[in-house]
């Protein structure tokens, strides 16, 4: 009797085994050849998969984001009762996924280096993989301004790639607590500056 093979299941088997080795050689200096062989699958096997090198690192991004942010992904964050522990609770998930991150950044940043602007801004896997990031964020924060999402985003992977290069004279936990502090004061701050405008509405009516 053949052998059943969940397609699905080995397509993301395939693409686990292929991150270590992206993050080993980077994504322009490996070819498809050298990455079947390093994750143990013919060429033709892994053609079968992925048409091409960008179509593997593309379906890449979009499951390894998939993965980063699904519900079981935040669990082991817990559910701290204010934002501050909310904020502290998460920072302290990507310090301890520091390694990770980076490598996914280094690949990323290799991966559109030759490309143009308009081809990354067109990327739907590279638009989806940050959409998640961002909308994990929101959830998790209980926050509804994507534009802070976006901030939060934008300042771990900055100071992970500063990190990457100044090494520990960038203090992870002195920046936590900064942002932190800034994050708790601009929302105070737009938090009151909504109920005196209704109050103000109120009033005029």
């Amino acid at each position: 009797m053949p052998k059943i093979v969940d397609r699905e299941l080995y397509r993301k088997e395939l693409l686990n085994k292929s991150f270590e080795l992206f993050a080993e050689k980077g994504y322009s200096s490996v070819t498809m050849r050298e990455i079947a062989s390093g994750i143990g699958v013919s060429t033709g096997t892994l053609y079968h998969y992925f048409p091409s090198k960008e179509s593997l690192f593309e379906q890449l991004i979009e499951y390894r984001s998939y993965e980063d942010t699904k519900e079981e992904a935040f669990a082991e964050l817990g559910s701290p009762p204010t934002l501050a522990e909310r904020i502290e609770a998460m920072m302290d998930y990507v310090y301890r996924k520091e390694d990770y991150i980076l490598k996914d950044l280094l690949l990323t940043f290799d991966f559109c280096q030759h490309k143009t602007r308009q081809e990354i801004e067109n990327n739907q896997a590279l638009q989806t993989a940050g959409k998640r990031y961002e909308e994990a964020v929101c959830c998790y924060l209980g926050i509804s301004d994507r534009a802070i999402a976006k901030f939060i985003v934008n300042y771990v992977d900055g100071l992970i790639a500063r990190r990457f290069y100044q090494g520990e004279r960038i203090s992870f936990a002195e920046q936590v607590n900064l942002l932190k502090e800034m994050l708790l004061a601009y929302l105070e701050k737009t938090t009151t500056t909504s109920i005196e405008e209704s109050r103000s509405l109120t009033v005029d009516r």
